[in-house]
């Protein structure tokens, strides 16, 4: 009945999850209970992504229909378990985000109807320092995901030729992202943005009729936005593995490049929550390297 609620025990840590029975994307009839058990299910390689950044919430209390608001400042009435971590505030001060670093604070956070996590660039031991620079790929109507894969390709086939390795994830909205990792001390944010906007420019130069590195959203008709300002320091992406609020329970799924080509010639490329599932089970963590792997990127201007 609407309404429910029961108390867990999670890894040791007790949780009272409730409204369990609430349906938080309408068109699917997808509940609130399906969403903390996705969430509990996909855990074991989220935390690896987000457990040590701050993490922004976007909380959906009645449904991906009924509005939400963004959660920067971790709540007060969170478990003494759920640590905090410093990042940047709205007016420059730090603030503490939360450190979803644990399957009881994952469900935690799923419970409060945080369909969305979105995470930084820098992991909280050093926030001045992005281990990754991210190109998020924008398509503006009629464009869609199909040129979204197609600069894709060129952005990888760009980067490979500075012997640069990038990953693919879909949105798990209308676009694309492709993360590219540094993981070595010494990158700020300014210059993974200057980075990002250089190759932005350049594929601009080849292909101003597909693409555009302008923020102007009236430049943006029938081609990819390659937004390279994602990397500024108080700018998150959404993560890797999050739920997204479309009507249905689409995720931000990590892609193979066979698929990104596949997707190019007009082969869907959108995972919903049981899918992801059953991709990680079968292929495990397609953006584990990201977490590892060491490049330098060259300097630009």
């Amino acid at each position: 009945m609407p309404g429910r609620s029961t108390v867990v025990e999670v890894d040791g840590r007790q949780l009272k999850l409730s409204n369990l029975d609430k349906v938080l994307y309408p068109a699917s009839g997808f509940t609130k209970a399906e969403v903390v058990d996705y969430y509990s299910r996909i855990a074991p390689v989220l935390v690896q992504h987000i457990g040590d950044r701050g993490v922004t919430l976007r909380r959906f209390p009645d449904g991906v229909e009924a509005g939400s608001f963004f959660e920067k400042r971790c709540p007060g009435h969170r478990p003494d378990w759920v640590p905090v971590c410093l990042g940047p505030g709205d007016s420059g001060g730090a603030i503490g985000y939360c450190r979803l670093d644990s399957l009881p604070a994952i469900v935690w956070a799923a419970n409060m109807a945080a369909l969305e996590l979105h995470g930084p660039m820098a992991r909280c031991a050093d926030i001045e320092t992005p281990t990754m620079v991210v190109f998020d790929l924008d398509p503006g109507a009629p464009a869609d995901i199909v040129d979204c894969c197609e600069v894709a390709l060129w952005i990888r086939d760009t980067l490979a030729g500075l012997g640069l390795r990038v990953w693919p994830k879909t949105s798990g909205s209308k676009g694309l992202q492709l993360y590219l990792p540094v993981n070595r001390p010494g990158l700020t944010h300014e210059r993974a943005s200057g980075f990002a906007q250089a190759v932005a420019q350049v594929l601009e130069k080849h292909h101003g009729d597909r693409v555009t590195s302008i923020m102007r959203k009236d430049l943006r008709g029938g081609k990819v936005f390659i937004d390279w300002s994602q990397n500024s320091r108080h700018k998150t992406t959404a993560a890797p593995y999050t739920l997204r609020a479309r009507p249905h329970p689409t995720v931000s799924t990590p892609v193979t490049w066979d698929e990104v080509e596949a997707a190019a010639d007009g082969a869907p490329l959108s995972f919903e929550a049981p899918d992801v599932l059953a991709r990680v089970e079968n292929h495990g963590d397609l953006f584990a390297d990201v977490l590892t792997l060491g490049q330098d990127i060259p300097a630009v201007g």
